[in-house]
């Protein structure tokens, strides 16, 4: 009886999930200096909220990008790593400026990166979109260290995160909801060099 309550329960609960999550809207766009077939190390953004360490939301948050990064071969870097990770949880409405852009992966293919010496008349060019984004909004940021700009940015709106491990659960399947979009793996996933599972790099 009470491993059939306990199954009821844990129904129960993805089935919460899936109503609280399935209007969210999952966006995402990228710049044309991203060096993104070069990155392959990453660490998280520091500060207050969701990304202290003292938030089980924010432990939940970087759990879930890990195990999706680790799926494509990047490594944890305490130290001089390529990119930075930023996560953020917006609540209400708001507005949002984006781009209209084709897929990552197709634009990577094209091998058109841009840098400073990239002649004008050969910029690609952004294509800005207003977009209003409702009802809370989970935004991940990918920042390359060494320029120091923000290269990705993937969010998903209609996202209510609520209290106890419901909204754990809630956050998770909304950063992999994200993270679909940016699927992009390092050249030494590519090439069969797999990093082990749980394996961080703390020097390079």
């Amino acid at each position: 009886m009470k491993s059939t309550i306990t199954l009821l329960l844990l129904a129960g609960l993805a089935l919460a999930g899936c109503m609280t999550t399935r209007e969210a809207r999952v966006e995402s766009d990228y710049s044309y200096r991203g060096n993104f077939r070069h990155y392959r190390t990453y660490d998280f953004v520091t500060g207050s909220g969701l990304t202290a360490d003292s938030s089980r939301l924010g432990q939940s948050l970087r759990e879930a990008i890990q195990q999706r990064f680790l799926a494509q071969g990047y490594r944890l870097a305490k130290r001089r790593p390529d990119m930075l990770v930023n996560f953020r949880v917006y609540q209400g409405d708001m507005n949002f400026h984006g781009f209209a852009q084709e897929d990552l992966s197709v634009w990577i293919k094209r091998n058109i990166e841009e840098n400073d010496d990239t002649p004008t008349d050969q910029r690609q060019g952004y294509q800005p979109v207003r977009l209003l984004l409702a009802e809370g909004t989970l935004l991940v940021t990918l920042i390359d260290v060494k320029s120091n700009r923000a290269v990705w940015n993937g969010y998903a709106s209609g996202v209510t995160v609520p209290e106890g491990p419901m909204g754990e659960i809630v956050l998770r399947r909304s950063v992999r909801s994200i993270l679909d979009r940016y699927r992009i793996f390092t050249e030494e996933f590519a090439k069969g060099n797999i990093p082990q599972s749980g394996a961080s790099e703390t020097e390079r």
